[in-house]
C-alpha cells in the first residue's frame, strides 16, 4: 500500500477500527527504513503518523518517534509535532512516565525544542488543519 491508497482507504481521520492496520503499516516501513536507508516509504510513514496524530492516542507518540528516528529521510519527512496529538504537556507527561530509552530520547528532544521556543504557538487543532491543507493539495 502506498500513501495515496492509504489516504483513500483511511482518510486523515481514520476510524478506530483501522488504527491497528495503520500502526502495522508504520511499523513495517519503520523497520524497512531502519534496515536500509530508503527501504521504507517515508511518504506513507508520514501519512500514517498524521493519521495517528489525528486519532490522539498517547501510546502512538512512541511509534511516531521510532518512525522519525528510523533513518535520515524519515527524520526529515516526519514532523516532531506529530508526537503531540494530545498536546505538548500531556505528551511530555506520558513520555516521562514511560520506562523505555526511546521515550527518554523523545522527551529530551521535545524539551530541547520547547526551550528554543519551537512550540510556543503549537495547537493540535491548527496542526491538524495544516495537514488537511497539505494532503488536499497533493
Amino acid at each position: 500500500m502506498d500513501d495515496e491508497e492509504s489516504l483513500r482507504r483511511f482518510g486523515l481521520r481514520p476510524a478506530r477500527t483501522h488504527l491497528d492496520e495503520i500502526r502495522g503499516l508504520l511499523g513495517e516501513h519503520t523497520e524497512r527504513e531502519r534496515r536500509a536507508q530508503g527501504g521504507g516509504d517515508t511518504e506513507l510513514m508520514k501519512l500514517c503518523c498524521v493519521q495517528l496524530f489525528n486519532s490522539g492516542d498517547l501510546d502512538d507518540a512512541l511509534l511516531v518517534w521510532n518512525a522519525k528516528e528510523s533513518g535520515f529521510d524519515a527524520a526529515c519527512s516526519i514532523d516532531i509535532e506529530l508526537l503531540l496529538g494530545h498536546g505538548l504537556e500531556t505528551t511530555k507527561a506520558h513520555l516521562a512516565a514511560h520506562p523505555s530509552p526511546s521515550a527518554t530520547a523523545a522527551l529530551d528532544r521535545l524539551r530541547d525544542l520547547e526551550s528554543e521556543g519551537a512550540f510556543e504557538d503549537f495547537s493540535v487543532k491548527e496542526q491538524s488543519a495544516a495537514y488537511d491543507t497539505y494532503y488536499e493539495e497533493e
